[in-house]
C-alpha cells in the first residue's frame, strides 16, 4: 500500500517547522505593523518614492484583498499591495513594499533565478497533481518505472522550492538597500524591517523542508525501506 506510518517520521518535523514559520511571520508582522516609521510613510508612499528613480515607472500598483498577500507579478508588471501595507505608515509596510520592489528589480534586470523559477512554474503546477496519480498507479501495477517517473515529477517541486530561496533572499537584500538608499528608515527601523523579512524567509525554508521530506518518503518507499507487506 502507498501510505506508510513512516510518512510521519519524515513529514512531521517539516510540518511543525511550517506551523512555527507561519506563527512567526504573522506575529512579527503584527508587532511591526503597530510600529510607526519615523517619516510616517505608508507602503503606497514608499512605492511611489522608489519606483520611478529605480527605472520602474512601468510597474503599476494595485490593491489586493487579504493580509500578507502582497506580491509582484512579473507577467503583468504589477505590484499588488494589501490594504494594511498600502495604507498603514508602519515599519512592516516599508519592509514588505521594499521586498516586493526588490522582485520588480530582479525582473527588470533579468535576475536568472527569478527567470528560471518562472519558466518551470507550468511544469511544477502540472506535476503537483499528476505525480501522486502516477505514483499510486505505479505502486499498484508494480511498475517501478512509472513510480520513479512520479518521483522525478515530485522532484520538480523540490527544485522550485530550492530556487525560491535565493530569489527571496536577494529580494530582501535589495529591499533593505532601497530603504537605506532613499532614507526611509533609521538604524533601529532597519533592524526591525530585517526582522520582518527574516520571518518571511523562514516560511520558504519550511516549504523546502516539507517538499524534501515528502520526496524522501517516496524514495524510501521505492527503495524498500518503508514498504510493508500486505
Amino acid at each position: 500500500m502507498v501510505f506508510n506510518p513512516l510518512y510521519f517520521v519524515f513529514v512531521l518535523p517539516a510540518l511543525l517547522l511550517a506551523f512555527y514559520a507561519q506563527w512567526k511571520v504573522k506575529s512579527t508582522y503584527a508587532r511591526y505593523t503597530r510600529e510607526a516609521n519615523m517619516r510616517r510613510l505608508t507602503g503606497l508612499d514608499a512605492a511611489n518614492i522608489i519606483l520611478r528613480p529605480e527605472g520602474l515607472s512601468h510597474v503599476s500598483i494595485e490593491g489586493v484583498p487579504g493580509e500578507l498577500t502582497d506580491h509582484y507579478d512579473p507577467r503583468n508588471k504589477k505590484l499588488g499591495l494589501s490594504t494594511g501595507v498600502a495604507r498603514v505608515p508602519s515599519v512592516a509596510s516599508l519592509a514588505i513594499v521594499a521586498h516586493e520592489i526588490g522582485h520588480a528589480l530582479q525582473d527588470h534586470h533579468g535576475y536568472a533565478p527569478l527567470r528560471f523559477r518562472g519558466a518551470i512554474v507550468p511544469a511544477v503546477q502540472v506535476s503537483a497533481w499528476v505525480a501522486p496519480i502516477l505514483f499510486i498507479l505505479g505502486w499498484w501495477l508494480n511498475s517501478m518505472n512509472l513510480a520513479w517517473l512520479a518521483v522525478i515529477l515530485f522532484g520538480l517541486g523540490a527544485v522550485f522550492a530550492l530556487v525560491t530561496l535565493p530569489v527571496e533572499f536577494d529580494a530582501s537584500r535589495r529591499g533593505l538597500q532601497l530603504l537605506q538608499t532613499y532614507r526611509l528608515v533609521d538604524g533601529r527601523e532597519l533592524k526591525s524591517a530585517k526582522s520582518v523579512l527574516d520571518a518571511a524567509a523562514l516560511t520558504y525554508i519550511a516549504a523546502l523542508a516539507q517538499t524534501l521530506a515528502t520526496l524522501l518518503y517516496y524514495v524510501t518507499l521505492l527503495t524498500g525501506f518503508g514498504r510493508r507487506d500486505d
